[in-house]
């Protein structure tokens, strides 16, 4: 019998060439850099470049030898506790001296040109002249600027500087006798946030976010006495207090309806010092915790 002809039209080449479309869920991940060992590394085609997943059958991690010795070498991290104590114990005995001070955050990578530069430096004036010492993270940018402020009116210059492959270094005007330099965020942070009657955040990037979050963290759960947060540039921050506003609290309640209430928003440092001293009628200063 003749066989009979399919009435299906045979694929083009065009057709059969075009690329299967990933199915949902099997997306490949824009994973932009690999950790090889204790070396990460940029990978070069990174959104073509997917992880590929543990075979069905392996229930376990194999470590190579050279992983299993520093997993091993771990055993002595208790005594680190010792160098964590010794940043702790420099620190204290450092600050307790200084008096009451305000903190001022913000980029290490602004430039001596920016009019943020110059704000700054206005306003530590500002705060050495009503009796404040003026602490930073000691490096340059907004640093420099707070540092240079205090020094250049003769008040104290407080510099808590971190160990960091790059960026940071000490500035000029932080006064030898109050520098200090910490290899553990943790205990720096500790610093500023005991000796602060005043924390004042300038536009910054990614420290200056985990400094200020830090700061409202440790007010919120009342881990320390409340105390002014003070941001400066309302253009600048606008976008981030939107979001807290309203997604964090309005719409997800993830924040209470009171706790962004220590926060002030200013644009000049006038105004940065009327807040600090409305927020203590009486003077009355004392470390936070």
């Amino acid at each position: 019998m003749p066989q009979e002809k399919s009435n299906k039209k045979p694929s083009s080449l065009k057709a059969s060439s075009k690329k299967a479309t990933p199915s949902k869920g099997k997306k490949n991940l824009d994973v932009k850099f690999s950790r090889v060992g204790s070396k990460v590394v940029r990978r070069t085609n990174a959104s073509g470049l997917s992880v590929s997943p543990l075979n069905k059958t392996q229930n376990k991690i194999h470590l190579s030898p050279s992983a299993l010795k520093e997993w091993g070498e771990m055993s002595h991290d208790g005594w680190r506790t010792f160098r964590i104590m010794s940043e702790f114990v420099t620190g204290f005995d450092k600050l307790s001296e200084v008096g009451p001070a305000v903190t001022i955050f913000g980029s290490a990578r602004i430039k001596e040109t920016d009019p943020f530069y110059k704000l700054t430096v206005h306003l530590a004036k500002l705060l050495v002249k009503e009796g404040f010492a003026v602490i930073t993270g000691g490096g340059p940018g907004i640093m420099e600027a707070g540092n240079r402020g205090a020094h250049e009116s003769n008040g104290a210059s407080v510099g808590l500087n971190i160990k960091l492959p790059f960026e940071q270094k000490s500035n000029p005007y932080v006064d030898p006798d109050k520098s200090i330099t910490f290899k553990y965020f943790f205990a720096r942070k500790a610093m500023f946030m005991k000796y602060s009657q005043a924390l004042i955040v300038m536009p910054g990037g990614y420290g200056t976010l985990d400094e200020l979050t830090e700061a409202l963290t440790l007010i919120q759960t009342q881990k320390i006495t409340m105390f002014p947060v003070i941001l400066v540039g309302k253009t600048f921050w606008s976008g981030l207090i939107h979001w807290i506003k309203k997604v964090l609290i309005e719409e997800k309640s993830y924040v209470g309806v009171n706790d962004f209430d220590f926060v002030s928003v200013v644009d000049s440092p006038e105004e940065a010092l009327k807040v600090i001293k409305e927020f203590y009628p009486d003077g009355n200063y004392l470390p936070n915790f």
